[in-house]
């Protein structure tokens, strides 16, 4: 599941592209002209097959799954040495959000979510870290009350003389109760406190 979402986040742009040049092509995938598909324009299902298509179904996936989304303010985090925060040449890292996405699979009342991010963290003109940890948070919210929260120092390295190096956090397996109705967030993004 890990390298699932790890992949989606990664290549998302690239399959959106890859199914508008599907869709593209759809009308020559079945061959020939659209009469030869006349016979399928009003096709219907016999009862006793959707029945059984209905009793084998899986679970629900993604039609009740709540948006993620980066909380203002936590897409970015910056580190100054000496103090001098808000001096550029004191800046030691910086670390930015890039894309932040998530699946779930809805089943008697409860949404399983599996969440994830992806980032960077870029040296400034005084960083020499050859490692930072990218506090990361993720909370999920019903009707304006936090039902999930936690926080993960994701380990980053940075191999000279490389100035950047990208970092990936996946959480599985959250679990959200689920009636119909409510509102539901997931939130993202740095939490440098404590």
């Amino acid at each position: 599941m890990m390298n699932s979402l790890v992949s989606t986040l990664r290549i998302g742009s690239a399959l959106g592209f890859a199914t508008l040049l599907a869709g593209c092509s759809m009308g020559s995938m079945f061959g020939g002209s659209s009469s030869s598909n006349a016979g399928l324009q009003n096709a219907t299902a016999a009862p006793i097959a959707v029945a059984s298509a209905q009793t084998n179904a899986l679970p629900v996936i993604a039609t009740e799954c709540p948006a993620i989304k980066v909380r203002l303010g936590g897409e970015a985090m910056y580190f100054y040495g000496g103090g001098r925060t808000g001096d550029a040449r004191a800046l030691q890292y910086q670390g930015v959000i890039d894309q932040a996405t998530r699946n779930c699979v809805v089943s008697n009342g409860q949404i399983t979510v599996n969440m994830g991010v992806s980032g960077r963290i870029l040296l400034g003109p005084s960083g020499k870290q050859t490692s930072v940890n990218a506090p990361i948070r993720f909370a999920v919210e019903r009707d304006g009350q936090a039902i999930f929260s936690e926080k993960y120092n994701v380990p980053v390295a940075l191999t000279p003389p490389a100035q950047m190096s990208e970092f990936v956090k996946v959480v599985e397996n959250v679990k959200i109760p689920y009636l119909g109705g409510e509102s539901i967030t997931i939130w993202v993004g740095f939490d440098p406190r404590g």
